[in-house]
């Protein structure tokens, strides 16, 4: 049966997890401990903010997250501005 219009954009739309932003973050910054753009992450300004937010919201998550405004599009992460975000490399202990 032919999915519906609706189906095929949830099926487009993937949320990614934590280990992919991770990955992502490593590729961005280069390694842990060095700071990335949000936005080089490519996602909408929507789709960065709820992302990170719910991170941020998890404390098992959010202590190995820094948020920093410094240069560039800046996104609103629970109510805080950020342009770049910092990952310890300690988060590989809950990957």
């Amino acid at each position: 049966m032919p999915s519906t219009g609706a189906g095929r954009r949830r099926d487009l739309h993937h949320e990614m997890t934590l280990r992919e932003v991770v990955e992502k973050y490593r590729t961005i910054a280069g390694s842990f401990g060095k700071e990335a753009l949000l936005s080089e992450f490519r996602l909408s300004p929507a789709e960065t903010e709820q992302l990170f937010s719910v991170f941020d919201e998890d404390y098992h998550i959010s202590r190995f997250f820094h948020f920093s405004e410094q240069g560039g599009e800046r996104f609103s992460i629970n109510g805080f501005p950020a342009t770049h975000v910092l990952i310890d490399a300690e988060i590989a202990t809950i990957l």
